[in-house]
């Protein structure tokens, strides 16, 4: 068995998304009794569990650097107990139960949070030693669970009444990735991201035929990332070239669906109920795309620290920013990292109107409300050092690695995520009390070239501990725009339970700044949480 390799590479040199890693690729003839990992490498411990398909020197990159589950007020790990499964797409269930792909066992498993069990359902059609990524996942009326898979050009539909899995070939026209996947009433949508088009698949009840779909994306050589559906169902998604740009698409389902049911004919040129948005220079990498509660889009750009909305009504793109990771989850013993991003990857909407996402190399589950204008980014206590530079070259940098949280699934109040190299599964609980609070002495400031005007940032205690220490963030998203602490603000400092603390900073624009409006980020954090509020800056 040939290995095929897609990319192991420590995050500093990731240009973008991670497709895969360490891919073990099955082949026709392929034979489950030869223990290939032992003929091919001898330097392999056979265990007996899915930590063989690694040879010894790499179990603690891919199955876990510490198999210890931790803890903080706000987030609560769990130790999957078969070794490095590898989990990835994660959903929960109408009951609550947490569902999650195996990316190293083809398994899915079920994580009950009353009784914090875990339960595996092996998959006997999954030949001994295979890998593949599964990016997507969701959870049927019916009781079944469907999940992409990316190895074998496949979609999975898993019965959790019978326990049994069907494999369904998806459309493959040469180097497909089938990759995020949403149950949207009788169909399932995904994304092809190497496929050059999205597909909707409409399974028949009756029987066990698959009717096919495919948009196609209009640029050539391109992938298709994630996508939502909005009230009008209209599908849209992103279409894109690497370090590029690419376009925002809306696909007019409805129109297209009416037409063909009025034309007698089964299918019409699907081009023609596509329209095609500019995306902005700054918007290189948009993987993650949601809609929130006022119709607005929202697009998370992984090779950067930003994240987009985008009214359709006005066409009109505005870049957000994340806090400037924790330079220690990043190491930099080489001082290859020069300015640290956080890499927003997924994104979706709460019942609560607020926006969800995963920050993979801050190691952060981050929560924006748009009406509010805040942002709180939980950190993840685990953190794997081998993929980060990390080694001083005589010990590892403590706190420093990141787990690759390449997925995770809201339920209430509570945000379900995979720690793909850490084997553990974790849990954000929103509705436990932040630290602080922050207000913006004015949300909204107008300047023009050369101006500069000053603001107050008011920190209040909401515990009852002696103190909370806190350091200061400030992030911005264009050069033109400088952000200074003033009037002895200080970058650190203890906030008192029994009084606030002011941040006095001064915004100026140059006199190269373009007119617009823009997002600058401002509050602080504590080594469990970051906490922000934006400031609106329009320059005239």
């Amino acid at each position: 068995m040939k290995k095929q390799t897609k990319g192991i590479l420590a995050f500093a040199f990731l240009g973008g998304i991670m497709l895969t890693s360490g891919v073990l690729i099955a082949i026709p003839g392929y034979d489950e009794e030869v223990d290939y990992a032992a003929m091919n490498d001898p330097e392999v411990t056979i265990t007996g569990t899915p930590a063989d398909n690694y040879p010894d020197v790499e179990r603690s990159q891919f199955c876990s650097s510490d198999k210890i589950a931790k803890s903080t007020k706000f987030v609560q790990e769990f130790v999957i107990p078969t070794d490095c499964t590898m989990p990835l797409a994660i959903t929960s269930d109408y009951d609550g139960n947490v569902w999650f792909a195996q990316t190293n066992t083809g398994n899915l498993a079920k994580f009950d949070p009353v009784t914090q069990t875990f339960k595996e359902f092996e998959n006997p059609t999954w030949p001994d030693g295979a890998r593949s990524m599964m990016w997507g996942i969701d959870f049927a009326p019916d009781g079944s669970v469907w999940f992409t898979d990316e190895t074998y050009d496949s979609v999975w539909k898993f019965s959790t009444l019978d326990e049994e899995y069907e494999r369904l070939s998806y459309p493959s026209e040469g180097n497909t990735l089938p990759q995020k996947l949403r149950i949207d009433g009788s169909q399932i949508i995904i994304n092809d991201f190497t496929g050059n088009k999205l597909t909707i698949l409409d399974v028949n009840p009756s029987d066990t035929e698959v009717n096919y779909l495919s948009i196609p994306s209009p640029v050539d050589d391109s992938v298709t990332s994630d996508f939502a559906i909005d009230r009008n169902d209209n599908i849209w998604y992103t279409n894109w070239l690497y370090q590029q740009g690419g376009i925002l698409i809306q696909f007019n389902q409805q129109d297209y669906l009416n037409d063909v049911a009025n034309s007698g004919q089964p299918f019409l040129p699907l081009i023609d109920y596509i329209v095609g948005y500019p995306l902005p220079v700054q918007l290189l990498t948009p993987n993650g795309v949601t809609f929130s509660d006022d119709g607005t889009l929202w697009l998370a750009d992984t090779t950067s620290s930003s994240f987009f909305s985008f009214d359709p009504s006005t066409e009109q793109f505005i870049q957000y920013v994340t806090a400037n990771p924790i330079l220690e989850t990043f190491g930099n013993q080489t001082g290859v990292v020069k300015s640290p991003i956080s890499r927003p990857y997924w994104i979706e909407n709460n019942d609560q109107g607020q926006l969800v996402f995963n920050a993979q190399t801050a190691n952060n589950i981050s929560v924006m409300d748009p009406k509010e204008q805040t942002l709180v980014e939980y950190h993840v206590p685990s953190k794997n050092p081998n993929w980060a530079d990390c080694d001083s070259g005589v010990e590892v940098m403590e706190n420093c690695g990141v787990a690759q949280i390449f997925d995770f699934a809201i339920s209430g109040k509570k945000i379900w995520f995979t720690e793909w190299v850490e084997n553990k599964i974790g849990v954000v609980d929103t509705s436990v009390p932040l630290s602080f609070e922050i207000q913006l002495e004015s949300e909204t400031m107008k300047l023009s070239p050369g101006d500069s005007s000053t603001n107050h940032l008011i920190f209040s205690p909401k515990s009852v501990n002696d103190f909370v220490e806190i350091s200061s963030i400030i992030s911005t998203t264009h050069d033109f725009l400088n952000v200074d602490l003033i009037h002895n603000s200080a970058d650190r400092f203890e906030l008192n339970s029994n009084d606030s603390a002011i941040m006095n900073i001064e915004i100026s624009a140059s006199e190269q700044a373009i007119p617009g409006t823009y997002k600058i980020l401002l509050g602080g954090q504590t080594s469990d949480i970051a906490i922000s509020k934006y400031l609106t800056v329009i320059v005239e």
